[in-house]
């Protein structure tokens, strides 16, 4: 059985890719969470650079989300579309988003149960919001919807899940279509699920905690009530698909 390891849902962005990618992919794969704050030497014991997302499948460790993507797009089909033109658009959305987007990241670190005001948006971070807004419309239109490159979720939706949260989190301010892309995202089944479960954990991990706080005025904090984590506390779970 594939396993994709990866770290606390409320955090995690970069797991949240290759997992709500291969949900709705219906690819088969058993989910190994460990939450960030416990044993430091946790994640090496899977992955060879010590974070998450990894995949493992068949001893092979597959340790980053673009890699991931394109193993599992040699194995299963849809994770690009098919049409080159389309193929070729959703390649280059997904690299933007893996390597770009600095000022969002770390302007508005991902956390899915808090709701923030942000105050008065900065320039550069108004820039990756601008250059995010561009992007998104430009594949609504050119491909038709519902999806970045088409009718089919891809590889590049799930690049830019992570962001559809940051969206709600923040209450990031973009046009109409974008916003509306954005819901759709959060609309999706496993979204859905991956939200649930990220406002019923009770880890907190203190470096997070800070990189959130610092972010703006907290308005509403919808987790469930947190503690620190204790050891690896590794929990797995079969994921079949949608």
């Amino acid at each position: 059985m594939t396993q994709l390891y990866i770290a606390n849902k409320n955090y995690s962005s970069w797991s949240l890719r290759p997992w709500v990618l291969m949900r709705m992919l219906d690819i088969p794969f058993k989910e190994r969470l460990v939450p960030f704050g416990g044993d430091a030497d946790a994640f090496r014991a899977f992955s060879p650079t010590g974070k998450v997302p990894c995949l493992v499948s068949a001893g092979v460790a597959v340790w980053d989300s673009l890699a991931i993507t394109e193993y599992l797009a040699e194995r299963h089909p849809g994770v690009w579309p098919r049409e080159v033109l389309a193929r070729t658009w959703a390649r280059c959305a997904t690299a933007e988003m893996h390597s770009g987007f600095g000022v969002l990241r770390e302007r508005c670190t991902f956390n899915c149960g808090i709701r923030v005001d942000l105050g008065p948006v900065p320039p550069a971070l108004q820039s990756d919001l601008d250059r995010l807004n561009t992007l998104w419309c430009e594949g609504l239109k050119k491909f038709g919807g519902p999806f970045l490159a088409g009718s089919d979720f891809c590889a590049a939706d799930a690049f830019f899940a992570p962001v559809a949260f940051r969206i709600q989190t923040y209450r990031l301010n973009l046009s109409e279509p974008a916003l509306a892309y954005a819901a759709r995202l959060r609309g999706l089944a496993p979204m859905r699920e991956w939200e649930a479960a990220a406002l019923a954990e009770t880890w907190r991990d203190e470096p997070h905690e800070a990189e959130a706080r610092a972010a703006g005025t907290w308005v509403e904090d919808l987790r469930a009530v947190g503690s620190s984590p204790s050891g690896s506390g590794l929990i797995t779970r079969e994921a079949l698909g949608c």
